[in-house]
């Protein structure tokens, strides 16, 4: 019997977070090709996403060769401290840092994309509001509870919930999206463009190899499709004379 329950919960937990998971995703809409973007998004990374996340699976040195930044802007740039071109992208907060300030260590970002999709990154930093409640008077549609900062809101500006009703009278309302209330430092149009390009720079160190990849797959189906050709031809010709 126990063996059935959880054999049950196991086949039931993924719908179930599914499920949990109401909030509309933006389409990101990431260029991979778009390498000035790129660029400007390993430049946001590094000067609002580095101090507490780390890109530990990328080092300095092959994002600087894959975007096109040459060594000298790369060391004036995105090199801070004592790091070296061939280092990993490590955080600079210590881990003792941040389960003092936050609680917990703030994951690695190098796979976020391929664990979560460019489209929830995208609209996970585009879905703080404020609430006056958390720790840092912020909170996520996606990610309720959050436990960061938003280090993007004075760029962004300030944004409240959008609620509904539950169906329970007794319940809290639903928080179905938020609205602007009050401009940041960038037009609405500006932060988009911001987030997107963090959120393709991300996309890009999750799997550098992504453009390689499809570029030999169509070789690699134009192979295949010839492959079959021969395959059919050698075929014919060997049941030519079976009746």
């Amino acid at each position: 019997m126990r063996k059935l329950i959880l054999a049950t919960l196991l086949v039931l937990a993924p719908a179930a977070l599914l499920a949990a998971e109401t909030a509309h995703l933006e389409h990101a809409d990431i260029d991979l090709r778009d390498q000035a973007s790129l660029q400007r998004g390993a430049k946001y990374f590094m000067n609002y996403c580095n101090g507490c996340h780390s890109l530990k699976y990328m080092r300095y040195n092959r994002l600087a060769k894959d975007l096109g930044i040459d060594e000298i802007a790369l060391r004036q740039n995105l090199l801070f401290g004592d790091a070296k071109p061939g280092d990993l992208i490590e955080k600079s907060m210590t881990d003792d840092d941040a389960l003092k300030w936050f609680g917990v260590v703030p994951p690695d970002l190098t796979l976020v994309t391929r664990w979560r999709s460019p489209d929830w990154v995208y609209t996970y930093l585009k879905s703080f509001y404020m609430d006056d409640t958390r720790p840092y008077g912020v909170n996520n549609v996606l990610f309720p509870l959050v436990g960061m900062p938003h280090v993007l809101g004075d760029l962004q500006g300030r944004q409240e919930p959008v609620t509904v009703p539950a169906a329970d009278p007794a319940a809290q309302p639903i928080i179905e999206g938020v609205k602007l209330v009050e401009e940041g430092g960038l037009s609405p149009k500006e932060y988009d463009t911001m987030v997107r390009d963090i959120t393709g720079f991300l996309t890009y160190a999750g799997e550098p190899f992504q453009l390689e990849r499809e570029r030999l797959g169509r070789y690699v189906i134009l192979f295949l499709g010839f492959l079959f050709i021969l395959a059919y031809l050698l075929k014919k010709e060997y049941w030519k004379d079976v009746h």
